[in-house]
């Protein structure tokens, strides 16, 4: 794997939270919408929101196969991608975004798509995507074009199994963009658990409770166990992506954040507020981090038949 730094400009990316609503795509839309033209008018040529940034998450858990048929739309017909690709031309930038996807025999997917003022030009299906019981699972990683860079989408859970962030880097990738909905839920690791949501109905007067929480163990010292080591260990830039507030009847902490090639945070969402931030990403880091010479001193033949083994996959979400 070698980067041609000498062709590839420097890109400016922007993550950005939001408070969505459950099932209402007009309103999450607009959000979309304001956020990309502010994000563009302060240079970012490409904005990435949460997972299921249009539709609305966790309240899915309850919805029957017709009710999720009504929600989910065909890619790249279905209005979402339309406004998207909308909105991208009139502000120019790329705009990534997430919902539900449902193809012509009525399967399900989650989705999560970039679109640039050309319409469609990459969509991500999550490989393992545990939120209603009739989504079926992903069968491919996404790797595509931006701005002459190398991108690819892992969708939440799919960050947590390290084969699939190691296989879209080696597919090329050297920008994973990583949307999620995630963090202050229960687990069985210690410290964690749900934040009170009655702490957001005034979130003003308990702004310093609430930053506790969100970067508790519940939250961001959780994130930074493991996030922060699969932008080092493939010399990648992570582009992560969360909501803020309340999604369904889970409050969520934000904390989206862009991560460089060293494991460093280079910018990253603090307020309580919808927002977004803003990085730069130059090229030259891609191979001056230590992750880009381990992945040269990989040695193959050592664990390939370990790695490909036999293996039936288990996923139990203790929240669910």
């Amino acid at each position: 794997m070698k980067n041609d730094d000498q062709h590839m400009e420097n890109l400016t990316i922007a993550t950005a939270p939001f408070e969505n609503k459950s099932g209402d795509k007009a309103y999450n839309l607009s959000v979309i919408e304001q956020m990309a033209a502010d994000a563009a008018a302060k240079g970012a040529k490409a904005i990435a929101f949460h997972e299921c940034s249009i539709t609305g998450y966790t309240f899915a858990r309850t919805l029957n196969k017709t009710q999720m048929l009504d929600l989910a739309e065909e890619i790249p017909s279905g209005p979402s991608i339309i406004a998207l690709t909308e909105y991208a031309r009139r502000y120019d930038i790329a705009i990534l975004a997430g919902l539900f996807e449902k193809d012509k025999d009525d399967n399900l997917f989650k989705a999560y798509v970039c679109v640039d003022k050309t319409g469609l030009i990459a969509k991500h299906r999550k490989l393992p995507p545990f939120i209603n019981p009739h989504l079926l699972p992903g069968t491919a990683y996404t790797v595509f074009d931006l701005y002459g860079w190398k991108c690819g989408i892992l969708i939440c859970y799919d960050n947590n199994v390290i084969e699939n962030v190691r296989a879209t880097t080696l597919l090329g990738a050297q920008v994973i963009f990583m949307p999620h909905v995630t963090m202050c839920t229960p687990s069985t690791r210690p410290g964690a658990g749900f934040v009170d949501p009655k702490l957001w109905k005034n979130k003003e007067a308990n702004a310093h409770l609430l930053r506790q929480e969100f970067d508790s163990l519940k939250g961001r010292q959780w994130l930074m166990k493991w996030l922060p080591a699969r932008a080092y260990d493939n010399a990648i830039y992570a582009v992560f992506s969360n909501p803020i507030g309340m999604d369904d009847d889970q409050l969520k902490n934000g904390c989206s954040m862009i991560i460089d090639p060293y494991g460093d945070i280079m910018s990253e969402c603090r307020s309580l507020e919808n927002e977004f931030t803003i990085a730069e990403l130059t090229p030259d880091k891609l191979e001056k981090a230590g992750g880009y010479r381990y992945i040269q001193a990989r040695k193959p033949d050592l664990y390939r038949d370990i790695i490909g083994r036999e293996h039936e996959s288990f996923q139990k979400v203790v929240w669910l």
